[in-house]
């Protein structure tokens, strides 16, 4: 049993938005899961960590959930930039049920346990969050972070954090996020979101006593990355 994690697995069976127009996404649904099928059993668990498809409404993401169900493992999802076809938890559950994807498991505002450590996290929001708008969804952001953490802890002393936007890059960092991870006293993020040019500026290493990691799943070459086995 282990723990894997990738990020932005952008699918879309339900909706033409291809990714191959993009340098380095050629047939990335293939190789996605040859390689998942490979590290992958049906006892480990598999983080993911947004963006997970372009479906605009869940009946459109179907498809892409169906996929994401008959590969092996435990999956546990949370909410990316992109990902317009998300509800509310209670909602996306009786998604999850009515189509026997059995599977899958919503992340938000709450935590899962796998093996000895536990699963938390959130979206995460942008570095430059200056106007009212912005600043609130940062903060609700945060908010829904420390939730998910303290959730966490009731499950396990080993909590591991997931986000989709970045907390720190190279040049920036996310104070109101950072102070939630350090409050509660986090040792391991991981994260996705950057493609392209944009992963060199992403930030590998500790920052604050935290050691962080991308994710995104062109940066780590359509294969899930183990987190830790138990």
């Amino acid at each position: 049993m282990s723990l894997f994690a990738i990020a932005d697995t952008h699918l879309s069976f339900g909706t033409d938005k291809p990714m191959n127009v993009f340098r380095g996404w050629d047939n990335y649904v293939e190789r996605l899961e040859k390689n998942w099928r490979a590290v992958i059993d049906d006892d480990d668990t598999v983080v993911i960590a947004g963006d997970i498809s372009w479906a605009m409404k869940t009946e459109e993401a179907k498809k892409d959930f169906a996929f994401l169900n008959s590969l092996p493992g435990r999956k546990i999802i949370i909410k990316g930039n992109h990902d317009y076809w998300w509800q509310t938890k209670k909602k996306l559950d009786e998604f999850l049920e009515e189509n026997n994807f059995d599977t899958i498991e919503i992340l938000f505002n709450n935590a899962y346990k796998a093996g000895n450590f536990a699963v938390c996290g959130s979206r995460g929001w942008f570095f430059d969050a200056e106007n009212d708008a912005g600043k609130k969804v940062l903060l609700r952001e945060a908010g829904r972070l420390r939730m998910s953490i303290k959730e966490a802890k009731k499950l396990s002393d080993k909590p591991i954090a997931f986000l989709h936007y970045p907390p720190v890059t190279l040049s920036q960092s996310c104070n109101e996020i950072i102070n939630v991870l350090k409050e509660e006293k986090i040792e391991r993020c991981f994260y996705g979101h950057l493609h392209a040019q944009s992963v060199y500026s992403a930030f590998t290493g500790k920052f604050d006593g935290i050691d962080f990691k991308l994710i995104s799943a062109d940066f780590i070459q359509f294969c899930p990355k183990l987190i830790e086995k138990f």
